[in-house]
């Protein structure tokens, strides 16, 4: 067997794979030997099928796939020996007057090649790093929310503004009868705000569906309606109060604070709010990350030059699919993932000349971080060293959780060297100006 490759230009390469029949001569011949020892042919005993038979009905096939098994180890072998970074597969050229009664074969495979570049952290305009902070409005809104979540109910008579009203809402036309739970503050317009204050237990008011909640998916849980329907839904509905209810706010006192940080965390209204802050920043922290590495990616695409093989791929492109593709579809589903092809290969670049690579020990401390602080969650704040090797054992058997994971891990070790060795124009925001400026 001999491989010989011709480079096209930097991107393109011919690989031409010659096969001779000692190469594969012996494998089907022991093949035949095999099946001849087990065929089966009327008018023959098992085992004393003449040879000339078998290799007539069988010997080509048998041919045929060994001589393609052949192919595809030298040619795999031959692209790791050679450390050729290839991208897509390599594809076969087709041959005219092709025959598989000779002896000796020649295949010919074009190879698309992965661009030589550099990657320039230092770019010319800096990408914007948004630290989010909680603003005055949000901590008291926060407040406000505990107050309520930790306060009494007090049962009253007549609706006003801000209770909480129990009741059924009924469209016999439409199927729907549901009891409910509805806090006025969710109510969307003064129109059907006003239809609710002053009514009393035993009334029924009717509303219209359309425009009645501040969010249209409550009307999946108010109506007990499937999703598809409530966006568009635009019906009367009647609902009849059952209960009204006013919540009492919780008092800010070292209780609450207790209930809710454990016994002297938190001393003072102060002090609350600074706590407040400080888990508002945490949960802010993922969105910022993650538009952070948004934000590095595109920037890194538009500032990394390289051409890429573009014919090949969009040949590639073609075949690669569960059905073939036209000349035109292939151009278009090339310009769709270009961009992404792009950076796949700026961040291997990063990943292999920083050594950012993922092994397994790596991989299993995450995942076992992963599972202190899902079971933290649900109080279990000490689980044993026992436990948590049981359990992330468990889940990396599972080779759909390892990529995940791998790839989460693997995010996490690009933006923390993307933070540490590039330059950033750090901005504090609001949550509400981080939301303007990221969908402006």
């Amino acid at each position: 067997m001999n491989i010989t490759r011709e480079n096209i230009d930097e991107l393109n390469a011919v690989v031409k794979v010659d096969i001779a029949k000692e190469d594969y001569a012996g494998k089907v011949d022991k093949i035949l030997k095999d099946y001849r020892k087990n065929a089966n042919i009327p008018g023959f005993r098992k085992g004393h099928v003449p040879m000339g038979m078998v290799k007539k009905q069988y010997g080509q096939a048998v041919l045929v796939d060994e001589v393609n098994k052949l192919l595809q180890e030298s040619l795999n072998k031959y692209l790791t020996e050679e450390k050729l970074d290839v991208l897509g597969n390599p594809l076969p050229k087709e041959q005219e007057n092709f025959d598989w009664e000779s002896d000796n074969y020649s295949f010919e495979f074009e190879l698309g090649l992965a661009p030589e570049f550099e990657v320039d952290l230092d770019l010319k305009k800096p990408v914007t790093k948004y630290n989010i902070v909680a603003d005055e409005k949000m901590v008291n809104d926060q407040i406000e929310s505990i107050q309520k979540q930790y306060g009494k109910l007090k049962t009253k008579d007549v609706v006003e503004e801000g209770d909480t009203v129990a009741g059924t809402f009924k469209n016999e036309d439409e199927g729907i009868e549901k009891e409910t739970t509805i806090e006025l503050e969710n109510i969307k317009g003064k129109r059907n705000l006003n239809k609710f204050v002053g009514a009393k237990v035993g009334d029924t008011i009717t509303l219209k569906t359309k425009g009645l909640f501040e969010d249209d998916h409550a009307l999946i849980n108010h109506l007990g309606i499937e999703h598809d329907k409530a966006h568009d839904l635009d019906i009367e509905v009647a609902f009849t109060i059952s209960e009204i209810n006013e919540r009492e706010l919780a008092d800010l006192d070292q209780e609450l604070f207790d209930k809710l940080f454990g016994k002297d965390q938190v001393k003072s209204v102060t002090e609350l709010k600074e706590k407040i802050k400080e888990d508002a920043a945490k949960q802010f922290e993922q969105q910022s990350d993650q538009q952070l590495m948004n934000d590095i990616t595109e920037a890194l695409i538009e500032a990394t030059n390289f051409e890429l093989p573009k014919e090949f791929l969009q040949k590639w492109i073609q075949t690669v699919g569960e059905k073939p593709l036209t000349e035109e579809e292939a151009a278009e589903e090339y310009e769709k993932s270009e961009k992404g092809l792009r950076y796949q290969l700026i961040e291997g670049k990063v990943v292999n000349d920083n050594n950012l690579n993922v092994d397994f020990n790596d991989l299993k401390a995450f995942t076992t971080e992963k599972i202190k602080q899902q079971m933290a969650q649900f109080g279990q704040m000490d689980p044993s060293e026992k436990e948590l090797d049981d359990i992330a054992a468990r889940i990396l058997s599972n080779q759909d959780e390892v990529k995940r994971l791998s790839e989460q891990l693997m995010n996490e070790k690009l933006l923390k060297f993307y933070k540490e060795n590039m330059k950033f124009d750090e901005k504090e925001v609001t949550y509400e100006e981080f939301v303007k400026a990221i969908y402006k």
